[in-house]
């Protein structure tokens, strides 16, 4: 399918499991991976693996982050710095009360292995030197046989990154990642306990250990990302929205539907002048591939040929109360992680936010008049889909399948200690969602359910607008956010066959006296899988998997926008103003797997080719392309790569 009618359908369908042992619910598409843990599962080449084969580096494709050698390639293990060779390193900024900027800490060396329930636990105190910038370096090295596995970090009750593993080979794989924490200054200017959640399992099938090693550098950036469409200064506060298990060394994420995700903040800050939410979220067993579920009256449909099917549809709504009041939602990045579909579509090339889930961001400033009243407040996050009546009448769940890692964060800007912000709070009853749901079941001649055919559309337009007075402003202040949902999917072969067109697209938008944010996004998916079991166990798997992301982002951000690599080096065009930065990128990959009855081998193929646009984007519209990558891999090699650093060519 050609990519820009993909881009107008959407799309989406899996056709394997993740960590299946940690979930008390199993997805049908589990079994997929049950039947594929015999015999070098984890071998993507036919050929035998040798003693001396270096381990196998594995990557995210991104845009660059600023480091202190400045935009620093952050998907590959090749030399970092792509500043123009005539540009200095950003200078280290000394402080006569501390020690010289940049500097380096090692947050963690640890190696997990039985790690259910017992995470990495650290205590980490700020470094002596002065610093405006944070950025991690987290590096794995893993052999053996395992599924990709979840880590989270917190510094305290506080999620500040989520990740997951690649699956490795028999002769080794490492990877590592960069990312720019700058935006959880506050947390990082004070000691705290850092907690890294990485569960694993070891034992005789399920041998990878993960041997990692966490870093942090702080230092002084040159530039002024804000006047170049880049984040505003970081948040004063940050109030975690979690368990709040951190003191005891322990997670603090929800487990949803069990737990119910909610805190009450008795003490918000009464001279909040701008509050954004955002949310991290993770799907887990029925519900890690809930792009692909069918609707809720189909879920026992091919029960007698294939199995249960996990249901509640395949849409999602990630919803933020504020005292009960819908606040903002997120239709969540259906992220695929590297087990899932066919296990060779992800090496070395892993899926489109792999190693870096990303967070969504909802600003609820035109809350402010309520929450600087000096009261408790309750803060809840929910996930729902849909039910429906096996026709054409669909409607919100009121939750999911088992189930989904949450934790939300509130990002608070403050006024002086002694102010207090008034208004008027707006409406707060949305407009429910549009939802349009036709579907059709055949059968063959002995009456078994063969195939089933649904197109399912969702909208949904919410505004909320307030008069906030805070020290310095008032004015109205508003929250918008427009979004629609498209699903063309298909089942066939008796439950075994899945052809999905999947998408979403949205548009936010946050303005104030002081604050303009807006944000577009464009998710399509598209699937064909197909599986088959002969009679004597043979297992074969195939699939082709086509997905892209498309996000503009402008105005008073939380989250660095990778603009700022490029504004400290001076490599955004000097006649530009840059008012925001744009991401576009493109993954299609084809994968088979082939393992007879009796697990005495395995094999299996994939093919894989992204490419990746990072932009500015100036006042006029028009957007300069700063960083491009076309990157090609056949099995576990790479076959062809070509990277582009503001239209110039740069060595791979």
């Amino acid at each position: 399918m050609m990519r820009g009618l993909l881009f107008s359908l959407f799309a989406g369908v899996a056709l394997a499991q993740t960590d299946v042992e940690s979930s008390r619910a199993i997805h049908p598409f589990a079994k997929f991976k049950n039947l594929a843990s015999g015999a070098n599962t984890t071998s993507i080449t036919t050929s035998a693996p040798t003693a001396t084969r270096p381990p196998l580096e594995c990557f995210q494709v991104a845009e660059p982050v600023l480091t202190p050698s400045g935009a620093t390639r952050r998907d590959t293990s090749q030399p970092p710095a792509l500043a123009p060779a005539d540009q200095k390193p950003i200078e280290a900024a000394a402080d006569s009360a501390s020690a010289s900027s940049p500097c380096a800490v090692v947050l963690m060396e640890h190696t997990f292995a039985n790690s259910y329930g017992s995470p990495f636990v650290g205590q980490y105190t700020p470094p002596k030197c002065d610093f405006d910038h944070v950025v991690i370096n987290f590096t794995t090295l893993v052999s053996g046989r395992q599924f990709d596995r979840t880590g989270v970090m917190y510094l305290g009750d506080n999620e500040v990154w989520r990740t997951s593993t690649a699956e490795p080979t028999s002769y080794g794989i490492r990877w590592e990642w960069l990312k720019d924490m700058t935006a959880f200054q506050s947390l990082w200017k004070q000691p705290q306990t850092l907690i890294f959640d990485l569960e694993n399992i070891v034992d005789n099938t399920y041998t990878g250990l993960l041997s990692t090693t966490l870093t942090a550098t702080f230092f002084k950036a040159a530039g002024k990302p804000k006047a170049n469409g880049g984040p505003s200064h970081p948040a004063d506060l940050i109030i975690p929205i979690s368990q709040r298990l951190g003191t005891a060394g322990k997670p603090s994420q929800f487990v949803y539907p069990a737990q119910q995700a909610t805190n009450t903040v008795a003490d918000f800050p009464r001279n909040a002048n701008r509050a954004v939410f955002t949310v991290d979220v993770k799907g887990q067993g029925n519900e890690e591939f809930w792009w692909s579920n069918v609707p809720q009256s189909a879920a026992h449909a091919f029960e007698a040929t294939y199995g249960e099917y996990p249901g509640y549809s395949p849409f999602r709504e990630v919803q933020v109360l504020v005292d009960g009041h819908l606040a903002g939602v997120s239709w969540p990045f259906p992220v695929i992680y590297t087990g899932g579909v066919v296990p060779q579509l992800h090496r070395p090339i892993v899926g489109i936010q792999a190693f870096d889930i990303g967070e969504h961001e909802i600003d609820i400033s035109p809350f402010l008049p309520l929450l600087c009243d000096g009261k408790a407040h309750t803060f809840e996050i929910k996930i729902v889909g849909l039910v429906d009546d096996g026709k054409s009448a669909a409607t919100l769940s009121t939750t999911t399948d088992d189930e989904w890692y949450i934790t939300g964060k509130i990002f608070v800007w403050l006024d002086e200690q002694r102010s207090v912000t008034t208004g008027t709070l707006g409406n707060l009853d949305p407009t429910p969602p549009v939802i349009t749901l036709s579907q059709h079941l055949t059968q063959n001649a002995t009456g078994a359910n063969e195939t089933l055919d649904y197109n399912l559309f969702v909208s949904r337009k919410l505004t909320i607008t307030s008069h906030v007075k805070t020290q310095t402003t008032q004015g109205a202040v508003t929250w918008s956010q427009l979004l629609m949902y498209s699903n063309i999917g298909g089942v066939s072969n008796f439950g075994n066959n899945n052809l999905n067109a999947f998408g979403i697209s949205g548009a936010d938008a946050a303005t104030g006296p002081s604050t303009t944010y807006a944000t577009s996004y464009v998710y399509p998916l598209f699937s064909n899988s197909t599986f088959d079991v002969a009679p004597q166990g043979n297992l074969s798997l195939w699939a082709q998997v086509d997905q892209g992301l498309h996000v503009e982002v402008s105005g008073d951000v939380v989250f660095p926008t990778g603009l700022e690599g490029f504004v400290a080096t001076g490599l955004l065009p000097a006649k530009d103003i840059i008012k925001g930065s744009v991401v576009s990128t493109w993954r299609n990959g084809t994968a088979s797997y082939y393992r007879p009855g009796d697990n005495s081998y395995s094999t299996g193929t994939g093919r894989t080719h992204q490419v990746f646009s990072f932009g500015g984007i100036n006042t006029s519209g028009h957007v300069s392309e700063l960083y491009h990558r076309d990157v090609s891999a056949y099995n576990d090699t790479v076959t062809a790569d070509q990277v582009k650093i503001a239209g110039r060519d740069v060595t791979v």
